[in-house]
C-alpha cells in the first residue's frame, strides 16, 4: 500500500476554486486546464513558470476537454460549445433542450474522439447559490465530431462523475450521490450494457472524477470530505489510499513530461469562513508522486 508521505503530496497552486473540476493535462503546451464551476472561470496553469491564467466563459462552465486543433471542448450550463482559448465561441449541441431543470455535469473526451457528457438535476440557482436535490433525472450523451448528440444511459441518475474506459473494452462511470461506481460493457455499436457493480460505498467520502494509469487502474477522487484519491486494481479492490490536504478533492489527471505526476483539484464548496481561515488551501490544486505513470488524455474531433 502506497503512504501519503513517499508520495510527495504539495499545494502547486492556490487557485481558491469554489468548485474546481474536469482537469486535463495538455502535452503539447505542458500546462494544466480545469474548470471552476461556480466561480465562472475556466483556469490555465503551468507547472514550470507557476503562471496561472484565467477566462470567464458565457456560462457556468461544468466540464472541459481537448481538441486536437488545439482548443476546447467545453461543457456549459446547458450547452457545449467550441472554443480558441481566446474570444472565440461556437455552439456545438444542446443534450437537453426539453428538460430545462437538468444541467450538465461531468464531461469527457472519449477514446474515439467524441465528447460524453453527463447531465443531473441543476443544484444550484443563476447566482450560484446552492439548492439541495435528490433527483435522479441525469443520463449521458455521446457528442460526434460533427456534433450529433446520442443518448447513452436513460434518465435515471444522480450526480454522473468519473468517466473512463478500459482496456478490455468497458466503461467507469460514478454516481455521486449514491457511492458507487459502475462499469459497463462498451458494444461496437457504442452502446453500454451489461452494467456491474465496480466499487461501492468505500467508506470515505463520495466518488467524484477518475481517472487511469498506464496499469489499467483508476485513481479516484474522494469528495464530501473525503480528504484523499483512491487507486481502485482493475478487479475494482482497493489498492491504496493517499491522503489529500483538501476536504473535497474533485477530479485529477496524470501529466508532466513523463506523465508520472498527478494532478488533483478541490473545492470549497458549503465551506464557512472560519473553516476557510484555518485552511486557505481549500480549493487548491495538488500534485503528488505516486510512482506509475498516466496516459495521455483524448482530444475531440
Amino acid at each position: 500500500m502506497t503512504s501519503a508521505r513517499s508520495c510527495n503530496v504539495k499545494l502547486l497552486c492556490e487557485a481558491g476554486n469554489i468548485v474546481g473540476e474536469s482537469i486535463v493535462w495538455d502535452d503539447r503546451s505542458h500546462r494544466l486546464v480545469w474548470i471552476d464551476i461556480l466561480g465562472q472561470r475556466i483556469h490555465r496553469f503551468d507547472p514550470a513558470s507557476c503562471t496561472l491564467e484565467s477566462w470567464r466563459p458565457p456560462d457556468f462552465p461544468t466540464s472541459i476537454g481537448l481538441c486536437k486543433n488545439g482548443g476546447a471542448i467545453v461543457g456549459l450550463l446547458r450547452d457545449i460549445q467550441l472554443w480558441d482559448f481566446n474570444s472565440t465561441w461556437v455552439a456545438l449541441a444542446i443534450p437537453e433542450p426539453h428538460m430545462p431543470k437538468n444541467r450538465l455535469n461531468e464531461g469527457c473526451v472519449a477514446p474515439d474522439g467524441s465528447f460524453w457528457v453527463g447531465t443531473m438535476c441543476n443544484n444550484f440557482l443563476p447566482d450560484g447559490t446552492p439548492v439541495a436535490t435528490n433527483a435522479r433525472t441525469g443520463a449521458y450523451y455521446r457528442v460526434s465530431a460533427l456534433g450529433l448528440i446520442s443518448r447513452l444511459l436513460p434518465n435515471a441518475h444522480g450526480i454522473p462523475n468519473t468517466m473512463v474506459w478500459t482496456d478490455d473494452g468497458r466503461f467507469l462511470t460514478a454516481d455521486t450521490a449514491l457511492n458507487e461506481i459502475r462499469s459497463y460493457r462498451l458494444t461496437s455499436l457504442g452502446e453500454l450494457t451489461d452494467p456491474q457493480p465496480f466499487a461501492e460505498s468505500f467508506p470515505r467520502g463520495l466518488p467524484d472524477g477518475s481517472c487511469l494509469d498506464q496499469d489499467g487502474f483508476l485513481w479516484n477522487c474522494r469528495v464530501v470530505g473525503g480528504s484523499c484519491v483512491v487507486r481502485f486494481a482493475p478487479d475494482g479492490s482497493v489498492d491504496c489510499v493517499i491522503d489529500l490536504p483538501c476536504s473535497w478533492p474533485t477530479s485529477c489527471t496524470f501529466g508532466g513530461p513523463d506523465l508520472d505526476v498527478l494532478y488533483v483539484t478541490s473545492a470549497r464548496f458549503t465551506m464557512d469562513s472560519q473553516h476557510l481561515a484555518a485552511n486557505p488551501q481549500e480549493g487548491g490544486i495538488f500534485s503528488l508522486s505516486p510512482g506509475v505513470r498516466g496516459r495521455r488524455s483524448y482530444r475531440y474531433g
